[in-house]
């Protein structure tokens, strides 16, 4: 399908606690439908060979640390994800912090310059739950338009706040549970 691709810049709702520019890219399909497609903020460790460390963490997330130790904390405190692995396929992507369950991967956080994504990728029964589940209707949106892989449906999300700190708890206890 022919579809024509145009750089939009959007900013994020100023009733965050920081505005944040977000690339946006408007798709126009022939039959003249429009869909807006969100990305995500960069990884702050593009280029980078080695994993960050503590101190370059702390310098890109910079405010958004204290909500990155708030939510490792409470995964650790609630679902006993402690194992910790820092991975990136390629300098060109940077780095993510991978959570794991033995030898399973529950949650991908990939820290950005002021701010980080949280990735997870859900079965079918994650998903299922994630649908009937108590999260906010808005998370529960974005694990219905995820896209689907053999693996699973991947479901990405920036950080932005406390609210969202619970949200990604909960369904993390989703996946673990499913």
């Amino acid at each position: 399908m022919a579809a024509a691709l145009c750089g939009v810049l959007a900013a994020a709702d100023s009733n965050e606690a920081t505005a944040r520019e977000i690339l946006a890219l408007e798709r126009t399909a022939l039959d003249g439908t429009r869909t807006e497609i969100r990305h995500m903020l960069p990884n702050a460790f593009i280029g980078k060979r080695e994993p960050p460390t503590a101190d370059e963490l702390t310098a890109a997330l910079g405010p958004a640390r204290v909500h990155w130790d708030q939510l490792l904390a409470r995964l650790a405190a609630e679902l006993n994800l402690v194992v910790e692995e820092w991975n990136s396929s390629s300098p060109k992507y940077g780095w993510a912090l991978r959570l794991k369950m033995k030898k399973r991967n529950i949650v991908y956080l990939g820290p950005s310059r002021g701010g980080f994504n949280v990735a997870f990728v859900l079965g079918d029964r994650a998903v299922e739950a994630a649908r009937h589940s108590t999260l906010p209707r808005r998370i529960v949106e974005l694990v219905e338009e995820g896209k689907r892989y053999p693996e699973g449906t991947a479901v990405r999300l920036e950080v932005t706040g406390d609210k969202d700190i619970a949200a990604i708890v909960k369904l993390a206890a989703l996946k673990l549970e499913n």
